[in-house]
């Protein structure tokens, strides 16, 4: 079993993650509005199975890699911050656009879009750090199964992320029609948005806490 205290705080962190922009929301927020929602959804599935192979891997202990080989950590986080650094150059940089206005996409098959989809969130270095780091902090060995406490806590999150997401798919839509209207507020979005990108990929960066290995 996994404490109610285990289950708020995944929860919690959880929530912040999701509503933090990021690759995820870019994605499935340019998709939904330049194909429909019907393509975000397609989109968010392949999302889903990118939760669902963390959350396989720290299940199995794999997480355990990264404290036996630090360097891969190291090279992981960094390559992930220099991404979240590119995607908020491109959001404030002159000529750059909000991610409620996109620029028009080609329209894509269901089986590239849920590929993309997974692709995105697997190279998310929020989602990575999330299941390396921090997942196994609320981990208690004294209460039973590691692996079922791991996998319970991972279900939680993934519960929360894929509604808050859908939400964003269906909504994407309208929001982007009610921001279009009022270019100020598209400004203001983007500038928040490419800060909020630099200041998680300055605090990934400059981290110096260590994977905690999830006990066997």
């Amino acid at each position: 079993m996994i404490s109610l205290g285990a289950v708020a705080g995944i929860s919690i962190i959880a929530l912040g993650l999701v509503l933090t922009p990021g690759p995820n929301m870019i994605y499935l927020v340019s998709r939904s509005i330049t194909q429909g929602r019907r393509a975000g959804l397609i989109s968010l599935a392949g999302v889903a199975a990118g939760f669902f192979v963390y959350l396989l891997a720290a299940t199995a202990g794999i997480a355990t890699i990264f404290v036996l080989v630090p360097a891969l950590y190291t090279v992981i986080k960094l390559a992930g911050a220099a991404y979240l650094l590119w995607l908020a150059w491109q959001t404030i940089r002159p000529g750059g656009t909000s991610v409620f206005a996109p620029e028009p996409l080609p329209p894509d098959r269901p089986r590239k879009l849920f590929t993309m989809g997974m692709v995105t969130n697997l190279l998310n270095p929020k989602i990575a750090i999330l299941y390396v780091s921090l997942l196994p902090q609320f981990v208690d060995p004294a209460l039973g199964s590691v692996a079922l406490q791991s996998l319970l806590l991972g279900l939680t999150q993934i519960a929360i992320a894929l509604t808050v997401n859908a939400m964003i798919v269906l909504t994407a839509g309208s929001l982007a029609a009610v921001l279009g209207k009022r270019p100020i507020w598209l400004r203001v979005q983007r500038y928040v948005m490419g800060s909020v990108l630099a200041g998680i990929a300055i605090k990934i960066a400059t981290d110096r806490s260590k994977p905690l290995a999830v006990p066997a």
